[in-house]
């Protein structure tokens, strides 16, 4: 099969890298992607033309995070089988993604805490800081370009030990946009670093 893996905010492909790894060592193809996340000038049109660029079709297309926003405009563009969220920010047709989180009632974490990598070890931890890269305002006000859901078969998986989307506030915005709960795997925020296989054999279920 082929994967196509979308990043999400600040993020690069080597977020994704040992999820590439291991797909690829079960004989899958995957196009790790990278956005134009710190190009100012990029918005939310310009990141999908980014991933269509590069896929023109997709067996699974997998969203991270922010990245729920491209794969959303991605399903609409390209042949696809199937869209999975990874802790996915779940739009709806026409939102900006700087109306999602009041529309969805967000509550950030308060206090100095390590939202994305508080889960993995120190040196992968600090390696992933160093692979992030600065995140442009630019997509922020821009629609998502869909006028419903895609047409493509999706589902969603939170993390249990997300501090940044918390699994009952990810359980609920799921549940109520697309109608169904998301399925569980351990791990914080970036799951496919700290629980490289249980993302896998998710994906590959």
């Amino acid at each position: 099969m082929r994967f196509v893996l979308i990043p999400g905010a600040a993020s690069s492909s080597w977020h994704w890298h040992p999820v590439t790894a291991e797909l690829r060592a079960r004989g899958h193809e995957v196009i790790p992607v990278d956005l134009p996340c710190d190009d100012p000038s990029a918005g939310l049109a310009e990141y999908v033309d980014t991933v269509v660029t590069v896929a023109s079709e997709a067996d699974v297309v997998v969203a991270h995070s922010l990245g729920g926003f491209t794969g959303a405009v991605v399903c609409d563009r390209i042949p696809v089988r199937e869209f999975v969220l990874v802790a996915g920010m779940v739009p709806l047709p026409g939102e900006r993604i700087s109306e999602w989180w009041g529309n969805t009632d967000y509550e950030s974490v308060e206090g100095e805490v390590d939202t994305f990598f508080h889960d993995l070890p120190a040196e992968l931890a600090g390696e992933a800081h160093r692979q992030l890269r600065s995140q442009s305002d630019r997509p922020m006000n821009d629609p998502c370009a869909i006028e419903s859901w895609p047409a493509v078969p999706t589902r969603a998986v939170i993390a249990t030990g997300d501090l940044l989307f918390p699994p009952d506030f990810l359980r609920r915005v799921t549940q109520e946009r697309l109608g169904f709960l998301p399925d569980e795997v351990p791990g914080g925020h970036f799951p496919m670093l700290g629980q490289p296989v249980a993302v896998v054999d998710y994906l590959l279920t």
